[in-house]
């Protein structure tokens, strides 16, 4: 079967604008990591080549069957949210039968709690897959529609853009036109709750962003801000993250930015660099 490639991503700046509801509001520029993805794929249920690595790895749940080394329950799966989502926006009974028939195999490579968004990009590509497969004729607004509900990142790697301004609470996701930047990433062991990091930038943290910042932002080339930008400067969750858990002060070196709500570091990768 047809493998899909969903790729992670890294925040080239985020700032925190105010908070939707349950959501927080930010403004960031997200750039897609093509060389770091995971691979989604569909397999027919009775298909005799699974392995017993596979098997064991096998996770079902009302029909829905996913192969994959994951580190949630199934219902907060966000593979299994995007399901649920679609089925009940298309009510399509093509794609009941589909997962009735198949199951969904994923190959983690994008490590999870790292603020790399890799669930957020399994949902999106997911959704993609569905659409696809099944011809349900969904425009992407009509996918990223459906994904905002799943998180805020998934409309981003719907649209499938390089690099994009992302604001509000990640529904509004403008293109940006640069170059790709080779970016290497460096993820510690620690798994970084993304909801006790909002809540201690708010409680502790909390600054406006003038218009000006904005303006600047919004148009620099990403390679420039991560020239011109410092480590807490770009991103507003790296001081609650670091208050929250001390242990990422060993991982961090100097140079390198941080993704999302972490833990991954980051950085351009240069020739002098090795």
């Amino acid at each position: 079967m047809k493998k899909y490639r969903a790729c992670a991503k890294v925040n080239i700046f985020l700032k925190i604008t105010g908070k939707r509801g349950n959501y927080h509001e930010i403004f960031s520029r997200f750039m897609k990591l093509p060389h770091l993805c995971d691979e989604l794929s569909f397999e027919q249920k009775n298909d005799s080549s699974l392995s017993k690595e596979s098997a064991a790895k096998q996770t079902i749940l009302s029909g829905f069957t996913l192969y994959g080394d994951f580190g949630c329950e199934v219902e907060q799966n966000t593979i299994y949210k995007a399901y649920q989502a679609l089925l009940e926006q298309t009510q399509s009974q093509a794609l009941a039968k589909l997962i009735e028939t198949h199951s969904i195999r994923v190959v983690k490579n994008i490590p999870s709690f790292a603020g790399l968004g890799g669930g957020s990009s399994d949902a999106a590509t997911f959704l993609k897959m569905c659409n696809t497969t099944l011809d349900l004729g969904l425009s992407l607004h009509e996918l990223a529609k459906i994904g905002l509900h799943i998180g805020a990142d998934v409309p981003f790697f719907i649209y499938d853009y390089n690099s994009a301004n992302v604001s509000g609470i990640g529904e509004i996701v403008e293109k940006y036109e640069e170059g790709s930047l080779e970016i290497e990433t460096l993820t510690p062991p620690i798994e970084v709750s993304t909801p006790m990091v909002y809540r201690c930038f708010r409680e502790n943290f909390y600054k406006e962003l003038s218009p000006e910042q904005y303006g600047r932002l919004s148009v620099m080339p990403s390679d420039e801000i991560l020239k011109h930008y410092t480590v807490s400067e770009a991103n507003d969750l790296f001081e609650p993250a670091l208050q929250l858990y001390p242990e990422l002060k060993n991982s961090y070196r100097k140079g390198w930015f941080f993704s999302g709500s972490g833990s991954t570091f980051f950085r351009v990768k240069e020739e002098n660099n090795g």
